[in-house]
């Protein structure tokens, strides 16, 4: 009985996973090709955003 709630906890993992994983590279490959003019949008929008920001230095500890 445990080796079932092992395997449907595996196999569950596995699928929300592959799920995730499809939907991002299906995101990726569908705004790179169909995109057109508006693919960097949310990217312009941000660096317009952050323009005359000061950087912040990084304590590397």
């Amino acid at each position: 009985m445990i080796s079932y709630f092992t395997d449907f906890v595996l196999f569950a993992i596995f699928v929300i996973g592959l799920t995730a994983t499809m939907g991002v590279l299906a995101n990726g490959i569908g705004s790179g090709l169909f995109g057109g003019k508006t693919k960097d949008t949310f990217f312009q929008q941000s660096e317009k955003t952050q323009k005359g920001w000061n950087r912040v230095k990084r304590i590397n500890r």
